[in-house]
């Protein structure tokens, strides 16, 4: 059980990441991942994306 666990998460290791990061694609990295993570290319897209830049809307306050 342990292993289908360790499996799991290291399958969605990029969705992980860009959750983490809060990264403003984080659910089209999550489908990405969902949807192509079994091919090796497509997971490590999906790694690479999620390590990318992440863009902050800047607050900009009216006085």
């Amino acid at each position: 059980m342990e292993i289908l666990v360790l499996l799991l998460v290291g399958h969605f290791l990029p969705t992980i990441v860009a959750l983490a990061r809060g990264h403003h694609n984080g659910f089209a990295i999550f489908l990405t991942n969902l949807l192509l993570g079994w091919t090796v290319i497509g997971w490590v897209v999906a790694l690479i994306w999620s390590t990318t830049a992440v863009q902050r809307r800047a607050n900009i306050i009216n006085a």
